[in-house]
């Protein structure tokens, strides 16, 4: 089942949960919290008309029956994450992608026999950091989607390419197309990331500030003086990403990608 498209929204979503359910780190002898665990919750991504990393109702409902309890559809864990996730992907994302890269950057590399030689050598290796670079981090997730990102500007448009896939017969699914692929505007995009930025930063402004109006949290090791300054660093990390320029040397890139496309058609095929 595949989601395909041009235009439509894209929100990255959240809900933190009250202050008073968040679970403490470490064991009942020493509780502890902060900046990270205090943005315990859920989130997904609202994405031309599809919820990612919403359940399906089969998992929910596994898990209802398995676990005797009913779990909001969203991912549940640090909302950090997501905003970490974005943040480390922005600036390469945003540099678009020369039109004679496009045929690469839209392949799945996952299955080239190029990675059967020892020594793929520096130009192959610089290509295949360059594509994966575009490829947001889903690590702590099970089964969440490969998500990928790429800007191109030709023919007088500004476009982003995402695309997504879901490991197929997973006991874990997920209630949006098992892969899909949309094109919107790059202003879409942008103005998706300041959204999260500005809301999640927002958000941690309350809770740090009612953890400082009464002086922590009782029986949870939490600096309140600590937890400002923390807070403080996120708001600059923030910046940073936006900032941040790629350095890119287009030359191995080229050549990396004409041995990447070179070696069959399961490398050079579209990717979804």
């Amino acid at each position: 089942m595949k989601g395909e498209g041009v235009g439509g929204e894209l929100r990255f979503r959240f809900d933190l949960r009250a202050l008073e359910d968040v679970r403490p780190w470490g064991d009942a002898r020493r509780p502890t919290l902060h900046w990270f665990a205090l943005t315990q919750g859920w989130y997904w991504i609202e994405l031309g008309g599809h919820e990612l990393l919403r359940y399906s109702d089969r998992t929910l409902r596994r898990w209802r029956e398995e676990y005797g309890v009913e779990e909001r559809p969203y991912v549940d864990y640090f909302v950090v994450r997501i905003w970490e996730d974005v943040l480390e992907i922005l600036a390469d994302v945003m540099e678009p992608v020369p039109p004679d890269l496009v045929r690469f950057v839209s392949s799945d590399l996952a299955g080239s026999p190029v990675w059967d030689d020892e020594d793929i050598g520096a130009e192959t290796e610089a290509a295949a950091d360059w594509h994966a670079r575009r490829t947001m981090y889903m690590g702590p997730l099970v089964n969440a989607p490969q998500l990928r990102w790429w800007r191109t500007t030709s023919d007088g448009t500004d476009r982003i390419t995402v695309t997504w896939a879901h490991e197929p017969g997973h006991e874990i699914g997920f209630a949006a197309p098992a892969t899909g692929r949309l094109t919107m505007a790059t202003s879409a995009l942008t103005a998706a990331v300041t959204e999260l930025d500005r809301a999640l930063l927002a958000a941690m402004e309350g809770r740090v500030a009612a953890v400082e109006a009464v002086g922590g949290l009782p029986g949870v090791d939490l600096d309140p003086e600590r937890l400002r300054r923390e807070h403080r660093d996120r708001a600059a990390r923030a910046d940073r990403a936006r900032t941040r320029t790629p350095v890119t040397d287009w030359a191995a890139v080229r050549a990396g990608a004409r041995t990447f496309l070179a070696a069959g058609p399961a490398v050079g095929r579209e990717h979804l």
